[in-house]
């Protein structure tokens, strides 16, 4: 779990000089900082989703995953944690949930953080999630002096998320073929879109109820084989 250690120190650097830059750079160039993470998310959504090899796996997997998401209610039992959180540090920042939502996003549904954490669970290379750790770092920069301490605080959901999937990977190998992790990626690829047209303000996507669509993939092949 090299990797994901890596991954969330670089994180929580950047939040820090984020939050340090926050009171120093003025609201237009923050503002403009956060458009371009905005529309960098939404190119990576969009280049992600038509890498599928199977376009009735990625609407299969969307479809049933909004289906559940909306039904236990993702989006706020994620920020009713998120609150609860922010009431124990006694943070007033009010876009606490927000920034530690949106960075958890961010961070985690891309494709290195599935090919990067299995990687290093199959053969203890952590070299992805490295990569994964030096953009991150830059973005976080970004979001912190946004969004604000919530940003630093995603890094407990990411090492919870990241850590799993190496886990997992290291004791269940052979789960995750190459199709899987394409097509995961491909799914992720979708929730970065609708998270990039949230932050362009373009339309209110409730991104995180659409978080089961991860675990749907691995069934919607199964059944489509």
């Amino acid at each position: 779990m090299l990797g994901t250690f890596i991954n969330v120190a670089s994180v929580a650097l950047g939040s820090f000089l984020g939050l340090a830059l926050r009171r120093e750079l003025p609201e237009r160039i923050r503002k403009i900082a956060f458009q371009g993470v905005g529309l960098a998310t939404l190119f990576i959504g969009i280049k992600l989703a038509l890498q599928t090899t199977n376009i009735v796996t990625l609407f299969l997997s969307i479809l049933f995953g909004a289906i559940i998401g909306g039904i236990i209610d993702v989006q706020s039992r994620l920020e009713r944690l998120c609150d609860i959180l922010k009431a124990k540090i006694r943070s007033k920042d009010e876009k606490f949930t927000e920034g530690m939502l949106t960075a958890f996003l961010i961070f985690c549904v891309g494709p290195m953080t599935i090919l990067g954490s299995v990687q290093d669970g199959l053969s203890g290379d952590p070299s992805v999630l490295v990569a994964k750790s030096i953009l991150d770092g830059f973005v976080s920069v970004s979001l912190a002096s946004t969004l604000g301490i919530g940003v630093l605080f995603s890094t407990i959901p990411l090492f919870i998320f990241q850590g799993t999937i190496t886990l997992l990977a290291s004791y269940s190998y052979a789960f995750f073929t190459d199709t899987i992790v394409v097509e995961l990626g491909a799914v992720g690829g979708i929730l970065l879109l609708g998270l990039g047209i949230k932050l362009l303000e373009i339309k209110n996507i409730d991104v995180t109820n659409l978080l089961p669509s991860l675990l749907i993939v691995p069934l919607a092949i199964s059944i489509l084989r």
